[in-house]
């Protein structure tokens, strides 16, 4: 498997705790929109740990961009890379993903599961092909959701829906992606349902689906 040495050339700080990484692309490197990609940082001790980082910026830009969250306390992969900065190394390997857009429909994501959604939804919105589809979008709090302004820029404000567990704020759903919300917004009878989050989340929403009588093969998924 070929591999890539990349440097960062701009990092920006998205949410609290999650950065948003703009990189060098190598010649004839390509990908398609909702794939990732074994990234590892270019230093002694860490070039052989691998993780699956989507990217999140379009297949024809210049630059490669991944959005990533960092988990301090995990003392990992995140936190090293949460010390980088201009001019320091990733090394990447090549793209990969399950996750493609495949028709109009309901994107359901939880947390940084939002990230294979973004380079498609940006490359929708390119194409003048952004009509038809929704956003639900499961967050703790208000503070963690990424890229909330350009989401709805993008989808439009009645089609991106933010569900916050942990606060009631005006303006956003309180709680989880239950199979009352999924029922306001999914037809159980056409339309695809991409879904990105944590396991238990799409553990209860495929569940859900089904019970609706959404079949598998409308839905698209990626577990990280």
């Amino acid at each position: 498997m070929k591999e890539y040495t990349v440097k960062i050339l701009e990092v920006n700080q998205l949410t609290h705790d999650v950065k948003g990484f703009r990189l060098e692309k190598p010649e004839g490197y390509s990908f398609s929109p909702g794939q990732a990609a074994s990234i590892a940082v270019g230093k002694k001790g860490w070039k052989d740990e691998k993780r699956p980082f989507t990217f999140t910026g379009l297949p024809g830009d210049d630059d490669l961009e991944l959005v990533i969250k960092i988990y301090k306390s995990h003392g990992g992969v995140t936190n090293e890379i949460d010390s980088l900065g201009k001019g320091d190394e990733l090394i990447t390997g090549p793209p990969w993903g399950s996750i493609k857009y495949s028709g109009e429909g309901v994107f359901i994501a939880g947390g940084s599961g939002i990230t294979p959604f973004i380079s498609i939804l940006r490359h929708l919105q390119s194409e003048d092909a952004i009509a038809g589809n929704k956003l639900l979008f499961a967050n703790n709090t208000a503070g963690d959701i990424i890229l909330e302004d350009e989401l709805k820029d993008i989808l439009g404000s009645d089609n991106s829906i933010n569900i916050l567990a942990k606060e009631e704020v005006d303006g956003y759903r309180h709680g989880f992606i239950d199979r009352d919300l999924l029922e306001e917004f999914v037809n159980p009878h056409e339309g695809i349902i991409y879904l990105c989050g944590p396991p238990p989340m799409m553990k209860a929403v495929e569940e859900h689906l089904g019970e609706m009588g959404v079949g598998d093969d409308r839905v698209v998924k990626e577990s990280f």
